[in-house]
């Protein structure tokens, strides 16, 4: 239908005779002679339409004035040099004179323009419009370029991408698994996959040493900007390798394919943090190194002051009292810092301490009078406070501390322009073993049931298990982690060890995991690997927050597809087929 695209028509075309096909962007009608900016998914071309003394092109003009937004149209005619040109886009040196216009398709009148603001839920309901706009064009081609950049590069280096189950078995990885009923088993299910680890692992043992894939992955969790039910991630995993083997050859990939894709050099070397000197500095297990804002602890010159609120934490071994400095924070109005108070409320503070410090050295704050003059002066001093600064204080448990004071932090930074230009990469290492569930009153893995401790000996695991430090590590970047990883258990006592520390019983890990611990018995090498979150990458490159906008189709935050009304009742003679009965609600 079609000899050349809109968006490539250029000088070199000078002359020739062009058919193209597109979407009408814009069309005016300047006193019989009409322009139109004819859109396809490389870009826009000014087609025109005038008369001129050759037959037929009155029915061309006439053609063109009918011409509406979005309609769907085929155009052949002639490349000429444009007089007016628009430098902005890769067309704006010339224009085509239409001799033959065909109106393809008549579009209705459109819920909203692409080149207005439309809500999301307008956007995802006629996501077909949507995907249309450049801007979206240009965001899932930066996708496409990311998938197939990783693809190459993987395949250059002797990975075998291998695809594994979308139907598997359910097993807990620390969120909901989406079930599947089984209708020639019946009462049983398949779970949709949560990732392809154990599968991967099983690659390992079975003499494959390197493996790929690019993977749908589904979670039936809460949704935000960086989370989806169903996500894509690139899977990766290697035999006989250390924790640097992994990290050296993935950081040499995103290094390389970063250039290649966005045009961005990231750092020769990413620097490393461990995960208690992160949460320490920063508050996040994902620090953004683009703010060079830093926690400060202060316990020590706080646990003998009058001030409860202070002495408490001070004073306890798993409390924290820290302070963060915000240079220029001294213009912040009493409203603007309850506004701050409540945004780390969500985040679990009970309330932030401030000293006040005005331009002329003014001193205003409401724990002032609970020390002495010494006393807060050496405060003051250790935060490095001084004039037009404020600085926040949270106390209570440091991991709530920790999360409520980084979530300050990161707001104070966008909120005062302290966000550096640029690409901040790196490593966080050193991840706990387990984290204590108070509610259910035992340990639960921080990244996953398979990841090898530190520890090498099941005895000091199971004595230990409080502090333990796993071999995990994740690749963050601006302030998203995109890949996490670990050196897994390849010894099948350390994974029993490991399950029973987590409650689960030798019974039901047989039950769920007897295939794992089979394959580990049989000469399983040590391997490791890592998963990059392909959505939170394309999203960073593409230079939107939110992960929906470079997936095609993605639900929204109440997990509906509003375009196709995506969940849905279900009849119940299918349900009865795949033997299933739904409760009524409530």
């Amino acid at each position: 239908m079609r000899t050349h695209f809109c968006g490539l028509v250029d000088e070199t075309l000078i002359g020739q005779t062009v058919t193209l096909c597109g979407w009408a962007d814009v069309a005016r009608n300047l006193g019989g002679v009409c322009f139109i900016d004819l859109r396809d998914h490389e870009g826009i071309v000014q087609v025109v339409a005038e008369p001129s003394p050759t037959a037929g092109n009155d029915a061309v003009v006439a053609t063109a004035e009918k011409v509406g937004y979005e309609d769907c149209l085929r155009v052949t005619g002639t490349v000429r040099r444009r007089h007016a040109v628009n430098a902005r886009i890769h067309t704006g040196q010339v224009e085509v004179v239409a001799e033959r216009i065909e109106l393809l398709n008549k579009a209705e009148p459109l819920p909203f323009h692409h080149h207005e603001n439309p809500g999301e839920e307008t956007r995802l309901t006629y996501r077909y419009l949507d995907l249309r706009s450049p801007a979206m064009q240009r965001k899932l081609r930066t996708r496409t370029k990311l998938v197939s950049a990783l693809r190459h590069w993987l395949d250059a280096r002797g990975f075998q991408d291998i695809e594994t189950p979308i139907l598997t078995k359910a097993t807990p990885e620390g969120a909901r698994d989406f079930l599947v009923p089984a209708r020639m088993h019946p009462g049983e299910f398949y779970a949709l996959p949560q990732s392809p680890q154990l599968f991967k692992q099983i690659l390992m043992m079975a003499g494959f040493d390197r493996y790929y894939q690019i993977a749908r992955c589904f979670r039936d969790e809460a949704l935000r900007a960086d989370r989806q039910l169903e996500f894509t991630q690139l899977d990766m995993e290697f035999a006989w390798v250390s924790e640097r083997d992994v990290q050296d050859t993935v950081e040499a990939m995103i290094r390389d394919v970063f250039r290649e894709v966005a045009g961005v050099e990231l750092a020769a070397e990413f620097p490393r943090l461990t995960y208690a000197e992160a949460m320490r500095r920063y508050g996040s297990d994902k620090p953004d190194l683009r703010i060079a804002l830093e926690l400060v602890d202060v316990a020590d010159l706080v646990k003998d002051s009058g001030f409860a609120v202070f002495t408490g934490p001070a004073n306890e071994a798993g409390g924290r009292v820290c302070a963060l400095r915000i240079p220029g924070g001294a213009s912040l109005s009493r409203k603007q810092i309850d506004e701050y108070a409540a945004h780390a409320g969500k985040y679990g503070a009970k309330g932030l301490a401030y000293i006040k410090i005005s331009d002329t050295g003014e001193v205003s704050s409401p724990i002032q009078k609970f020390f002495d003059e010494a006393g807060f002066a050496a405060l003051v001093a250790q935060v490095g406070a001084g004039n037009g600064d404020l600085v926040f204080f949270g106390a209570g448990r440091y991991p709530t501390v920790s999360d409520f004071m980084g979530a300050v932090r990161l707001k104070a930074g966008k909120d005062f322009g302290l966000v550096a230009d640029g690409w901040a990469p790196l490593w966080v290492t050193d991840f706990p073993m387990f984290e204590w569930d108070e509610e259910a009153q035992r340990y639960v893995a921080l990244h996953h049931p398979f990841t090898a401790p530190a520890i090498d000996d099941e005895a000091d695991l199971r004595a230990n298990a409080a502090t333990a430090v796993s071999r995990g590590y994740d690749m963050v970047l601006n302030g998203n982690e995109i890949g996490g990883g670990s050196i897994r258990i390849h010894r099948s006592g350390m994974q029993s060890a490991v399950f029973e520390l987590l409650g689960i019983g030798a019974g039901e890990a047989q039950a769920k995991f007897g295939f794992l611990l089979d394959a580990l018995k049989y000469g399983a090498p040590p391997h490791g690997g890592i998963a990059f979150g392909i959505d939170r990458i394309a999203a960073l490159m593409a230079g939107t927050e939110s992960i929906r906008d470079v997936i095609a189709f993605p639900k929204t935050t109440s997990a509906q597809c509003l375009m196709t009304g995506a969940p849905s009742p279900v009849p119940d003679a299918q349900l009865a087929e795949v033997h299933v009965q739904v409760r009524p609600k409530g």
